[in-house]
This record gives C-alpha cells, sequence and structure tokens, in this order.
C-alpha cells in the first residue's frame, strides 16, 4: 500500500557525500544554469528553452505537491547543487512511478549519481511504498545506463526512434527496478 504522505512530506536523506533535500527557491538559478548547459540539454532530451522566471515559478510549488517529489542533490560537505531528482507518475493502484535525475556538468563521472539514486529508491521502496520504479534513459548514454544497471534497473523495451536529437533520431530505452524481495 502507497504511504501518500511520505509524497507530501518532503524528506532530507543523508548519504556519504551527498544530501538528498527539498528543491526549494535558493536552488532555482543552479537548476536553471544546469539546463543551459548543451550537454546537460543532450542527456535529458530538454528542447525546451526555460526562463529563470519559470524555473523560479515551478520550484516554488515543488514543497506543496503531494503527487511528486522533487529533491535538490547537494554536497555534504560543502552544500553546492549538484543536480536534482524526481519521484513522479505515481500510480497508487499499482505501486508504481517514474523516475528521472540530473546533474550538473561537474559532478558527473565521481559515483554522485548511483548514491542519489540508490537514497532515493530506498525512500521510494521502503517508505513510499513502491513496487516499481521505472525511467527512460537514451540509447547515447551509456554511462547513465550502466548507472542505472548499478543501482538494480533492468532493460525492459526501447521506444524506437523516440527522441530527435541534433538532426537523428535516437531510440529510448525503458528501464525499472523493483521493490527488493524480503
Amino acid at each position: 500500500m502507497i504511504d501518500a504522505s511520505a509524497l507530501a512530506a518532503k524528506p532530507v536523506l543523508e548519504g556519504d557525500r551527498i544530501r538528498l533535500l527539498p528543491l526549494a527557491d535558493r536552488h532555482a538559478d543552479a537548476f536553471h544554469a544546469a539546463f543551459q548547459d548543451p550537454e546537460t540539454r543532450r542527456l535529458t532530451g530538454t528542447h525546451r528553452d526555460w526562463s529563470r522566471a519559470e524555473i523560479g515559478a515551478w520550484v516554488a510549488t515543488c514543497a506543496q505537491r503531494t503527487d511528486r517529489l522533487d529533491l535538490a542533490i547537494e554536497d555534504r560537505e560543502t552544500g553546492d547543487y549538484l543536480g536534482d531528482l524526481a519521484l513522479s507518475q505515481i500510480d497508487q493502484d499499482n505501486a508504481h512511478g517514474a523516475f528521472r535525475i540530473a546533474l550538473v556538468p561537474g559532478a558527473t563521472g565521481r559515483g554522485l549519481g548511483p548514491e542519489a539514486i540508490r537514497l532515493l529508491l530506498g525512500h521510494a521502496f521502503d517508505r513510499v511504498g513502491l513496487h516499481r520504479v521505472q525511467l527512460e534513459v537514451f540509447t547515447y548514454n551509456e554511462r547513465a545506463r550502466r548507472a542505472y544497471e548499478a543501482c538494480g534497473f533492468v532493460l525492459e523495451g526501447r521506444l524506437r526512434e523516440a527522441l530527435y536529437w541534433d538532426g537523428a533520431r535516437h531510440d529510448v530505452l525503458l528501464m525499472a527496478a523493483l521493490r527488493p524481495a524480503r
């Protein structure tokens, strides 16, 4: 059974090197800057150019949302913004949801993504009560695919030529992690 209050009560999740905490206005500038980076846009498939005002307005709604969980990823030592992640599209009847993550350019390749993913999956399975968490990753993002696999995600399908980027069509891979059997 899903505990919807676990989506309304925004947690702070502590890892060894990072902290996940509610996405807030103080993250909006860094969030906006990250999505101005061409590589971040490519890896996330972000076509739309969001203005700083639009990002600020959206971030301002995150704390009140009871249907999803949006968290900033911060460095535990410095408090620097490293990215964000979200648990959304919650299907209460079937106990599943969707997941996404985006790291700022300087935070990739250091194992921070898998640490953040594991923290969020633990919360999704143990506190929210989800049975399944799924995501989509582009075929050209092999680094992310390996990170997802290391965190228990399994390839389940392929959406052929679902992304049009930089003049070419790319496949989108569907992956999912299931709550560990106890």
